[in-house]
């Protein structure tokens, strides 16, 4: 069966992105995102990107943006050489439309906070031009990498034409949890592998990798 694509996000360091990326991590996500304690510079996802790809050229480097203008995605794109864009702020489907003309070889993922199952209504109409939805939790401020889990059982009659991620609050402790209750394609991880914002807990990012072994040993 395989367990899901995996996501480990928020890297700030080129030493743990290639790291994670030798313990299994499918994509490595970069916060482009100014006002985040895990934002990374343009010099710094430069480097970030050069390392992956002298060593891992097959995992996948994820820009996460909220809202950013068309300057800052090219600027991102560049430096990082970047194959994925991870639209988590309130873009349109017109704006995701876009980003798709504008890159049409690199993946596009939108992410959603959902705050309660009714937000999942908002999804549909960006399933015609998203490659991946992600779905975290909600919080005011914060988007993202706040450690808050969503109601999984809530979720659970969940579906999408587009292949989902499950992000918020996920960590080695929950995640055979978390794929018990549902089954997405993809988790994303950040705040449940870190000592302290952008700096992973390498440890932690192995314990989650052996719990997903274990769990696919036993489907």
């Amino acid at each position: 069966m395989g367990y899901p694509w995996v996501k480990i996000c928020g890297l700030m360091a080129p030493e743990q992105a290639i790291t994670i990326a030798q313990q299994g991590a499918d994509a490595i996500g970069f916060i482009c995102v100014p006002a985040s304690p895990r934002y990374v510079t343009p010099a710094v996802l430069k480097s970030l990107g050069a390392a992956l790809i002298r060593g891992h050229s097959a995992v996948e480097r994820v820009g996460v943006f909220v809202e950013a203008s068309d300057a800052d995605i090219e600027t991102a794109v560049v430096a990082g050489q970047l194959t994925t864009l991870q639209l988590h702020g309130a873009e349109s489907p017109e704006r995701c439309q876009q980003l798709r003309q504008r890159y049409p070889d690199l993946r596009l993922i939108k992410a959603f906070r959902i705050r309660s199952p009714e937000a999942l209504g908002q999804i549909q109409p960006y399933e015609a031009v998203a490659d991946a939805v992600l779905l975290d939790a909600y919080h005011p401020q914060v988007f993202g990498g706040t450690g808050q889990t969503l109601d999984w059982s809530a979720l659970q009659a969940f579906c999408s034409q587009k292949p989902w991620i499950l992000a918020g609050g996920l960590t080695p402790d929950n995640i055979v949890e978390a794929l018990t209750v549902l089954s997405p394609q993809g988790i994303d991880l950040s705040s449940g592998v870190e000592n302290r914002p952008g700096d992973k807990n390498l440890e932690r990012v192995q314990q989650l990798f052996d719990a997903l072994q274990k769990l696919d040993a036993t489907v």
